[in-house]
């Protein structure tokens, strides 16, 4: 496996980066402490390509690769989480499922827009007795006539707050479980279409997280996203591209502090002489270096093992899972390490290392918690 990125993959890592450096990060800061949704840089990142990286281009993306995708969403979040988490949703969550299992008409009303940045969207199916335990939707879908009628709740929605486009699944059958549970691509301009107010959380306060209510919503039936009953199936295979996203992400914020981590310990003396002349803190950076190197390669071995999966109607469950266990347990450890060595100042908002450490926790959570990674690779292993 060749893990040296092509000219394509080197120019839209350069590209990037450049993005996130002149554009994202001056403003990191700043909407981490306000809340507000990145609504221009996310326009922006539109403009250039990466709201839709792996879409085809006929479809308004770029037409690119996984391991591109992945290149984007860690750059990103090297400069901000919350950039890297929106643009991951967009991409993986929203913009994949509807190339994979959307109708012509559907990919040309909602992908597209979507892809070019012009809109954006989010993935409805967490609810308040449905987090790990996907299938237990309580959300409920009736047919009503050439449209359905949606009622239920969605919590810790990333993007909510913002969303043109929501995917929202709902069971339209109760009585088979997980088999009878659809999903539908719903405009947040309908009718009976709520959020609450933004959800302050410990990082990423800037990702638009909010509740959904859904009050006898009437979605066309022509909305829906494959046929009645594949929703669960629907969302598993979309987790699997999320959590290629949340690895990359986790990448991301570590790098960064990481960085942080160098660069300090060139400024800061103690005892007469820089603290990256002690071996303890040497330790430390090369520890956390390899920990960076190991969860970045799983990260771009799930994102090959994407595209192979797609191209032979083959699988890539457990290896974006190993991923992303990896790599927000990863970002737990370095950015913990990193903080440490800041000392007191790393307990202060002056460093970036103390947001990188409340940006690295969530890692660990969305698109799976770890303990569910875990359930998924073993049974992965044992074949059940």
């Amino acid at each position: 496996m060749n893990f040296a990125l092509s000219e394509e993959q080197t120019m839209v890592r350069d590209a990037v980066r450049e993005f996130a450096r002149d554009v994202v990060a001056p403003r990191a800061a700043e909407i981490d402490q306000t809340g507000e949704f990145p609504t221009p840089e996310f326009r922006q990142a539109g403009a250039l390509g990466f709201a839709g990286v792996a879409v085809p281009e006929e479809h308004g993306g770029a037409g690119m690769d996984s391991l591109s995708y992945a290149i984007v969403v860690e750059e990103v979040s090297r400069a901000c989480a919350n950039m890297g988490v929106i643009l991951s949703v967009n991409n993986s969550l929203v913009c994949d499922p509807i190339a994979k299992f959307g109708s012509e008409d559907q990919k040309r009303r909602f992908l597209l827009p979507l892809a070019k940045g012009e809109k954006l969207g989010c993935f409805a199916l967490t609810e308040p007795e449905a987090g790990s335990d996907a299938a237990n939707q309580k959300t409920r879908a009736v047919r009503d006539g050439d449209a359905y009628r949606v009622t239920g709740e969605k919590i810790f929605i990333t993007c909510g707050a913002a969303a043109d486009v929501a995917l929202v699944f709902a069971s339209t059958d109760r009585e088979k479980r997980h088999k009878g549970i659809s999903c539908f691509l719903v405009d947040t301009g309908s009718e009976g279409f709520d959020r609450s107010h933004h959800q302050v959380k410990l990082g990423v306060n800037a990702s638009g997280t909010v509740e959904i209510f859904l009050n006898d919503v009437r979605v066309p039936a022509e909305n829906r996203l494959g046929e009645e009953g594949d929703g669960f199936k629907i969302a598993m295979a979309t987790l699997d591209g999320g959590r290629i996203g949340i690895a990359a992400q986790a990448v991301g914020i570590a790098q960064s502090a990481f960085e942080a981590a160098v660069r300090y310990m060139g400024e800061r003396k103690v005892f007469g002489k820089p603290i990256s002349e002690f071996q303890a803190l040497r330790f430390y950076i090369a520890d956390m270096a390899t920990e960076l190197d190991a969860a970045r390669l799983l990260t771009w071995r799930a994102a090959l093992a994407k595209d192979e999966a797609a191209a032979g109607g083959g699988r890539y469950t457990e290896e974006a899972a190993i991923a992303k266990l990896y790599a927000a347990e990863m970002a737990q450890r370095v950015t913990t390490k990193a903080l440490q060595i800041h000392g007191g100042y790393g307990y202060t908002k002056e460093f970036p290392v103390e947001r990188n450490f409340r940006d690295a926790r969530i890692t660990e959570i969305y698109e799976g918690t770890s303990e569910i990674q875990r359930v998924v690779i073993s049974r992965e292993i044992f074949g059940r």
